[in-house]
């Protein structure tokens, strides 16, 4: 299926759909080409992945693509929270293990472990996988905050020096989580919780995001429309040299409406 409209943004690809189950489609569609091509070249394939709902159609229509050989694909998260119960269905690995990961027969999962004693220690074993499995790929959403992972506003640095950290989330955060039907209340949504750092996802080569939902809207205005900044984590995107931003009529209603689209 064709885009609605497909324009670039200083160098973030941007590609609109009518509809969250077109996008998603379609960015399934690309992603599998670039993971068999890139399953030509190398013997592995190492992929991030973002757990939320915003996901959920791209990540349903990816598993059913055909071709890929998974078994050659290790799998990486970029967020977890801390300190909820194992078996929380909240929990980012829990989620994409029920999405995704238990779909097709990947080579590796690697799972971020937010109840470990020593977060600092987690962030150093997981660090160090990272350097050990080089990204290839990431696939992420934007939050209502523009934060890209938990890179929340105060505390989202393009020059991070660390590839994981743990953060204390924002109030847009937590209740994004409320918005998304994760949680009951706001207070059950966790204050804490572990993520990859901004260089960390910049580094892939190859960027999938994708954003549907009229909740969006708000963070994908300030996303093309805005200096590149760390108010608007997200903007880092438009510097991405090959990075692909997939929104549909919902998400970038206010975007149109600014540039007269």
């Amino acid at each position: 299926m064709n885009p609605l409209q497909e324009t670039i943004v200083d160098q973030l690809n941007v590609k609109l759909f009518e509809t969250r189950q077109e996008l998603g489609q379609n960015a399934a569609e690309m992603a599998a080409v670039k993971i068999k091509e890139l399953l030509q070249n190398q013997d592995v394939v190492n992929i991030i992945f973002a757990a939320a709902p915003s996901q959920n159609e791209f990540l349903d229509a990816l598993s059913l693509q055909e071709g890929i050989n998974w078994g050659r694909v290790n799998a990486f998260h970029m967020d977890e929270y801390i300190g909820l119960a194992d078996d929380a269905p909240q929990r980012f690995g829990n989620f994409l293990k029920d999405r995704f990961f238990d779909k097709v027969p990947l080579k590796n999962v690697y799972y971020l472990n937010g109840n470990i004693s020593d977060p600092a220690e987690e962030c150093q074993r997981y660090s160090a996988l990272l350097e050990a499995y080089p990204t290839d790929i990431v696939f992420m959403g934007i939050g209502e905050n523009c934060h890209i992972a938990f890179n929340d506003p105060h505390v989202a640095f393009f020059d991070d020096p660390v590839l994981v950290k743990r953060i204390d989330l924002d109030l847009t955060s937590r209740l994004q989580q409320v918005h998304d039907g994760c949680f009951a209340t706001l207070e059950q949504v966790p204050e804490y919780a572990l993520t990859l750092t901004i260089p960390a996802l910049v580094k892939a080569p190859s960027v999938f995001c994708m954003v549907p939902a009229a909740h969006k809207a708000e963070a994908i205005y300030h996303t093309l429309i805005d200096d590149i900044q760390e108010l608007y984590p997200s903007t880092i995107l438009r510097k991405h040299p090959n990075a692909t931003l997939f929104i549909d009529q919902n998400s970038a209603q206010k975007w149109r409406e600014a540039v007269s689209l």
